[in-house]
């Protein structure tokens, strides 16, 4: 059964906000453009377990006017706190000798998710074709070994691999340019990256794993506004990682934990370290009595600039690695393209 096709000038992989505002940017320099964007999840949002501390320069500069348009980005940081943890006790650090990168005060605590939900609004009404519940599963080339775009997945197929009654091939989306904006480690950014020799040169990538819970709590413990970030106990002096809480609307507050995947000791489980880091007597005043009401971990790139491979190809763009330079990378190749 052969595959129907569609063509595009843009084809985007990805929904997140990387991949979103990419189609945004696109649409408002040139409108006539074709673009699609391809996303894994049932819905816009529904992989993206994040609290995030968000910074809104981007945003100012992508939506000027995004205040006036009903965005969730609604809960300012009024108050900061940086704890370094024993095994019972915790020392705060005066936030006003951390890095100014660390520093939040002008800042919003959102969900991400909510964002991208609210980016995908954005990017429909100037035309963007968004399709959730698509992943894309194979990267196509041209006859020169250029990108031509991507096939979705199969559908109707067995756990043996084999094609039921219900069979039916995916679809190509092909575009001038495809955009991959997979986030950490996507299984085609991979590939690309091997095929290309994107990361020759480069130091080996380092990566980390985070954990992300988000809780409903006690009014009483609730600090709307308030940033939270910890080091130290559980884990030890040769082992990188760190806390966040985030206390967000509605007595929620976003709660994870990262660890460096280079640590030495073999017998170590990030996922232990973090069930133990709730046990802190810090830490479990403010979620004892709370309910979890949803949970996630992903990977994360810990290398640094040196690090970073090429981001372009024939016929394709690499995004999510370091958004902020890619946005001025993926601008730059655009204008060649069209």
């Amino acid at each position: 059964m052969s595959r129907e096709s569609m063509e595009y000038d843009v084809v985007i992989v990805g929904g997140g906000p990387s991949g979103l505002t990419t189609a945004i940017k696109l649409k408002q320099l040139n409108s006539n453009l074709n673009v699609c964007v391809l996303e894994k999840a049932s819905e816009i949002g529904a992989h993206i377990l994040s609290g995030n501390v968000f910074e809104t320069r981007a945003l100012d500069e992508l939506i000027p006017n995004w205040k006036e348009l009903n965005t969730p980005i609604k809960t300012k940081v009024t108050k900061e706190k940086f704890l370094f943890l024993s095994k019972t006790k915790s020392l705060s650090w005066p936030t006003w000798l951390l890095p100014s990168v660390q520093q939040n005060h002008k800042n919003y605590i959102i969900s991400l998710a909510n964002l991208c939900r609210w980016l995908a609004e954005q990017a429909e009404n100037l035309g963007v074709e968004i399709f959730p519940g698509f992943p894309a599963s194979e990267i196509l080339y041209n006859e020169d070994g250029s990108v031509k775009g991507v096939a979705t997945q199969d559908m109707g197929i067995d756990k043996e691999g084999n094609k039921k009654d219900s069979y039916e091939p995916g679809i190509e989306l092909l575009g001038k340019v495809t955009v991959f904006a997979e986030g950490c480690r996507g299984h085609l950014g991979k590939q690309l990256i091997k095929k290309f020799d994107l990361d020759k040169g480069k130091d080996p990538q380092q990566y980390g794993i985070g954990f992300k819970e988000i809780w409903e709590i006690d009014e009483k413990t609730h600090e709307e506004g308030l940033v939270m970030h910890t080091a130290g106990w559980p884990l030890d002096n040769n082992t990188y990682g760190g806390s966040f809480m985030y206390h967000a609307e509605n007595k929620q507050v976003f709660l994870g934990y990262v660890i460096g995947l280079d640590y030495k000791n073999p017998h170590l489980s990030p996922y232990d370290e973090f069930q133990r880091f709730k046990t802190h007597p810090s830490i479990k005043k403010i979620i004892e009595g709370g309910k979890r009401i949803s949970y996630g971990a992903r990977a994360l790139i810990e290398g640094g600039f040196q690090s970073l491979p090429k981001m372009f190809m024939p016929g394709a763009l690499l995004l999510c690695y370091y958004v902020l330079l890619l946005i001025k990378l993926t601008l730059y190749y655009f204008s060649f393209i069209f």
